[in-house]
């Protein structure tokens, strides 16, 4: 009898076997596994496809950072030539020191270097060694010194911007002299200079002391930075205040109806709006309605805020809600109002998020171009400002300027300045992190 049972089973187990048995033959484990299985392979090649992607990435930052890096770590020196300037009484009038021809000078002293030099032409094409800035550094130096007049001081003095190119390797000796910028005579005369010892690269201070300029040797950042802080200085004063009383009132004060509904879509609309709309908007109100000075910083500033007011009321809010709702219940637990339980405890605990906020809409307003171009600041600024109401640039425009030169001095600077600016954009970005980090609390 139990032989019969046992049997029986095995012959009902087998039946349910090749029930469950698919088309191949396959039983509900195996099936099971083989799933498994392509569901594993299919996750692994999603890990490779993400690594493939993230490394295509770093592949193409590291390009386009080398690229900038290549073309502009050159900017930072700068060629000078070595000249022993007669400061001759007989153009040098103490009278009109201010109106002399300090040209003439720098133009005697190059020509001195070359006695064989008799041509007009010739002449003419020795003078353009040396950079037209080299006569205003004689001004300054006799202006500052009247004893120098009648006196014989070496001086390096800048060199022109295609000297500075060629000694730097991006014009070639090769092929026709009519198709490059320096003639076989020039380059010889440089080759003399360097092997006399009175040609030689030494930093480029001029970089970080001078405005901008029509001769790239002259041409500087230092009214671009400090248009652009002129402008983030409103941009700030305007945006964190009114960003987060408008984020601590939509989200501690306000009743929730259709209204605020409202407001808090046109807010996350506007933080999605093309900045150029912000221009065109700056233009129409504080250009044109207003009447405010144009290519000003205090414009720049204004339309820089309604740029970031909208990520910052984003970020105060996100910072507001993060506070958990224990410590307002605890603060209105002991008696303190609703105004004192924001003020004394829930903005101190959400003031890091809120400033991590402000500077990464600081950042973006440091890199935007587009709104500023609107509003005039494209304007070409050669003195450094010194208020708000001076005209001014900022460094983004001043980078899409020198790129639309055509000298090859200028793509020089451009990557230059570029590198400045991403240097500035990453020191904001470290700091909202550092900041972040030192005073972010965990619930």
């Amino acid at each position: 009898m139990w032989c019969a049972n046992t049997v029986k089973n095995m012959n009902e187990n087998e039946e349910e076997n090749s029930r469950s048995n698919g088309p191949g033959g396959m039983t509900a484990t195996a099936r099971v596994q083989a799933g498994l299985a392509a569901r594993y392979r299919r996750e692994r090649r999603f890990r490779l496809f993400g690594l493939a992607a993230i490394a295509a990435s770093l592949l193409f930052l590291v390009v386009l950072l080398g690229s900038i890096v290549a073309k502009g770590y050159t900017a930072f020196w700068q060629t000078r030539i070595l000249l022993d300037i007669h400061f001759d009484p007989a153009v040098l009038d103490v009278n009109s020191l201010a109106t002399a021809n300090y040209a003439e000078l720098v133009r005697e002293a190059t020509l001195r270097l070359f006695p064989g030099v008799e041509s007009r032409q010739d002449r003419r094409t020795a003078a353009k060694l040396v950079s037209t800035g080299a006569a205003y550094q004689l001004q300054e130096m006799v202006m500052s010194a009247p004893k120098l007049i009648g006196s014989v001081k070496p001086l390096w003095v800048l060199a022109n911007h295609e000297v500075d190119m060629f000694v730097k390797g991006y014009i070639s000796r090769e092929g026709s002299e009519n198709e490059r910028r320096i003639s076989d005579q020039q380059a010889a005369w440089i080759d003399q200079l360097t092997v006399s010892g009175r040609l030689r690269q030494t930093f480029n201070a001029t970089f970080f002391q001078a405005g901008d300029s029509r001769e790239p040797e002259l041409a500087g950042i230092r009214g671009a930075v400090t248009g652009s802080f002129l402008t983030l200085i409103i941009t700030l004063a305007l945006s964190f205040p009114i960003g987060v009383a408008a984020a601590v009132y939509l989200e501690e004060f306000a009743a929730k109806n259709r209204w605020t509904d409202l407001i808090e879509v046109n807010i996350n609309n506007l933080a999605a709006i093309p900045s150029i709309v912000f221009g065109l908007l700056g233009l129409a109100v504080f250009l044109n309605f207003m009447s405010l000075p144009r290519s000003a910083s205090l414009v720049g500033g204004l339309v820089l805020t309604l740029m970031t007011l909208p990520t910052i009321i984003i970020a105060s809010r996100a910072s507001l809600q993060s506070v958990p709702p224990s410590i307002r219940e605890a603060a209105l637990g002991i008696g303190a109002s609703q105004v004192q339980t924001v003020v004394h405890h829930v903005l101190p605990l959400a003031m890091p998020g809120m400033m991590t906020g402000a500077i990464i809409g600081m950042a973006r307003a440091l890199g935007e171009t587009a709104p500023l171009l609107m509003i005039g600041m494209v304007a070409f600024i050669v003195d450094v400002p010194h208020s708000f109401r001076d005209p001014a640039t900022v460094l983004p425009v001043q980078i899409y300027l020198w790129a639309g030169s055509p000298e090859r001095a200028f793509i020089e600077r451009t990557s230059a300045a570029i590198m400045v600016l991403l240097l500035l954009l990453l020191t904001m970005n470290a700091t909202a992190v550092l900041l972040r980090n030192k005073f972010e609390r965990r619930w």
